[in-house]
C-alpha cells in the first residue's frame, strides 16, 4: 500500500522542531564551508575578475584598485560567502527536500529530481553564459565608452557586487522554461497561449532584461537573446507538461 501524505501528519510543534533542526544542519554547512572557502577567497576572486583584467590590459584603460584600507578582507570574506552558499546550496536543498517530501504525493515526488537538476543546469549555463560571452565581449565596449583620455580606476568592491549580480541575474532568468513547466502544470499556459503571445513575450523579455542587467544596452541585449531561444524551449515544454483543457 503506498504512503499517504496525512500518514505523517504531526503536531505544529514537531513540525517546528523539525525544520530547526533542518535549518541548524544548512547552518553548519555553509559555516563549514565559508570556512574552508576563506583560504581560497583571492585564487576566487582573481578568477572571477579574469575577464575585467583582460579587457582593462587589452584596451590600456585603467586598473582594478583598492580604495579603502579593508577594503581586500571584505571582497574576500564576501567571496566566500557566496561560494560558500553555492557549495552548500546541495545540503540546503536536501534538508528543504527532506521536510517537504513527506507532505507529497509518489507522484509529485517524481518530479523533483528532474526539476532540481533542470533547474541547476539551467542555472549554472545562464551564469557560464555571462563570465564567458557578455564579460568577455561587454567589457572591452564598456571601457571604450569612457572616452580616449580617461582611465578606469575600479573598486575591486564595485567590480564584484557587479560581476555577482550580473551571474545572478543571467542565471536567474535561464529557469524559463521551469516556470513554464510549473505553470503549464497548473493549467495556466499552453504551447497555443506562448505562440500567440510571442509579441507579448519578447518585449516582457527586453524589459525583464533591462531591469536584471546593468543600465547598457549591450547587457541587455546579451541577455534577451538567450531568453528568445529559451522561450522557444518553453513552448515545445508546455506542449508535453500542460493540463488545460480547450
Amino acid at each position: 500500500m503506498k504512503p499517504d501524505p496525512d500518514d505523517y501528519r504531526m503536531p505544529i510543534l514537531e513540525h517546528l522542531r523539525e525544520l530547526r533542526g533542518r535549518i541548524i544542519v544548512a547552518l553548519a554547512t555553509v559555516a563549514v564551508s565559508f570556512a574552508l572557502t576563506f583560504v581560497f577567497a583571492q585564487d576566487i576572486f582573481d578568477w572571477l575578475a579574469a575577464p575585467m583584467n583582460v579587457a582593462l590590459k587589452t584596451t590600456g584603460r585603467g586598473t582594478l584598485a583598492v580604495t579603502e584600507a579593508t577594503e581586500g578582507l571584505f571582497v574576500q570574506m564576501r567571496v566566500a560567502g557566496f561560494t560558500a552558499l553555492f557549495m552548500s546550496s546541495p545540503v540546503i536543498f536536501w534538508q528543504i527536500w527532506r521536510f517537504v517530501a513527506p507532505g507529497l504525493y509518489d507522484t509529485e515526488k517524481r518530479w523533483v529530481l528532474p526539476l532540481v537538476t533542470a533547474s541547476t543546469g539551467l542555472f549554472l549555463g545562464g551564469a557560464a553564459f555571462a563570465y564567458y560571452v557578455v564579460f568577455r565581449f561587454g567589457f572591452p565596449v564598456f571601457l571604450s565608452m569612457n572616452g580616449e583620455d580617461v582611465q578606469a580606476v575600479l573598486s575591486i568592491s564595485s567590480y564584484l557586487g557587479f560581476a555577482t549580480t550580473v551571474l545572478v541575474a543571467f542565471g536567474a532568468s535561464f529557469q524559463l522554461p521551469v516556470v513554464v513547466w510549473f505553470l503549464a502544470r497548473l493549467g495556466l499556459v499552453d504551447h497555443i497561449d506562448l505562440m500567440h503571445g510571442f509579441r507579448y513575450g519578447l518585449v516582457g523579455i527586453f524589459v525583464v532584461a533591462g531591469v536584471l542587467t546593468p543600465p547598457d544596452v549591450i547587457s541587455q541585449v546579451l541577455m534577451a537573446g538567450p531568453l528568445v531561444l529559451l522561450y522557444g524551449v518553453g513552448i515545445i515544454v508546455a506542449r508535453f507538461a500542460t493540463t488545460k483543457k480547450r
